[in-house]
């Protein structure tokens, strides 16, 4: 497939409401699209999962921004590629920039799926027709909202809650939950809010039967958390430590993780995100899919993956009500039984509405070979 063109659009959609974790709170939600069209005008999409303060990694819409335009988009234009695991190849003379780089490949992987009459699941080896899902809440003023937010995703049958925990609203929320909901499949994710001083405190987690504790540590750690991870009975997820197969393998060698969280923004796309699966598979280490906020196109990439056979626990990708009044593809991502139908049309299996693209666009510019 030559590569002709691209267009970048920058959207900006509001939340229904709110997200707070321990970094900050969002409600709207800027980010990138990225189209890319071939010599017979078969287009792909992707998106940018990045946020416009660094607070999840160092990436923001502007370096995402800076980097498609003045460098990966000229790696690629007017290429020839028979396989989207060539972009990667194409893009190894850039150090980091994962998010751009996951954006980009995003795009061309649904390009060659299209292209092949495949949905992006079947290229990238899935087989499941249902994926299970969970929901992710963020922080709450209070624990009575908590609480009665947990039931209301209970009743949509959602199969895992993840809450938001930090110093200060850690143990005692947990007891309480605990209290009211005994048997429901509760992990929580502390997005580096705690160092190994904490692991006295970090220990009563044990009491609540969690699924896992995610990145308790620093977003960067992988020795801290093997020291802490033989303290406790609970496993630990990694999530910000893992930018890469390298980061996984070592990881794992140490003990520091007993499960992975696989993002493909963070992981610098798909094709990385299936080696990180693979090998995760071949050792024994469950994964599952963590969410970004995404819009429809990134939704859609992100059930594609979920596909795979060692995705065993459920992950964060929710349907599009869960954030948005109105999303960007057609028809909607939606949860039933706590599951989502994975498409088997070509491609990413769903269509981004145009109309509604537009009306959410604050940026669009075009790239010809």
């Amino acid at each position: 497939m030559l590569i002709e063109q691209f267009t970048v659009r920058r959207l900006k959609m509001r939340m229904k409401e709110p997200f707070s974790t321990s970094f900050g709170t969002m409600q709207d939600k800027q980010f990138l699209l990225i189209e890319v069209k071939d010599e017979l005008g078969n287009c792909g999409w992707g998106e940018s999962v990045a946020f416009e303060a660094p607070w999840y990694t160092e990436e923001t819409v502007e370096t995402n921004w800076h980097m498609i335009r003045d460098f990966l988009i000229p790696l690629l234009i007017g290429k020839e590629l028979s396989h989207p695991d060539q972009v990667g190849e194409n893009f190894s003379s850039i150090r980091g920039n994962n998010m751009a780089k996951a954006a980009v490949e995003g795009a061309v992987w649904d390009l060659y799926a299209k292209r092949n009459n495949l949905s992006l699941a079947e290229s990238l080896g899935g087989g499941r027709a249902y994926i299970d899902v969970g929901i992710s809440i963020g922080l709450q003023q209070n624990l009575s909202d908590l609480i009665e937010k947990v039931r209301m995703f209970l009743d949509e049958g959602y199969k895992r809650i993840k809450v938001k925990i930090k110093p200060g609203a850690d143990v005692e929320l947990l007891r309480r939950l605990r209290a009211v909901y005994p048997d429901v499949p509760l992990m929580a994710d502390a997005n580096s809010a705690y160092t190994l001083d904490d692991i006295d405190l970090l220990k009563q987690l044990d009491d609540f039967g969690l699924l896992m504790i995610e990145q308790p540590l620093g977003y960067d750690d992988i020795v801290d958390h093997s020291i802490l991870q033989k303290e406790l009975k609970t496993p630990i997820c990694l999530d910000e430590s893992i930018h890469s197969l390298a980061d996984a393998r070592k990881a794992i060698a140490l003990g520091s993780t007993k499960i992975i969280n696989i993002k493909i923004g963070r992981v610098g796309g798909l094709s990385e995100a299936k080696k990180i699966h693979d090998y995760c598979m071949d050792n024994g280490i469950p994964v599952w899919c963590g969410g970004m906020l995404e819009a429809g196109i990134g939704r859609a990439h992100n059930i594609a993956l979920t596909s795979l056979p060692n995705f065993i626990l459920p992950g964060d990708t929710a349907g599009s009500s869960r954030y948005w009044e109105k999303d960007i593809i057609t028809p909607e991502v939606t949860v039933q039984d706590g599951k989502i139908k994975v498409p088997v049309s070509k491609g990413i299996g769903f269509t981004p509405n145009l109309a509604t693209i537009e009306e959410f666009t604050v940026g669009k510019w075009h790239f010809t070979k």
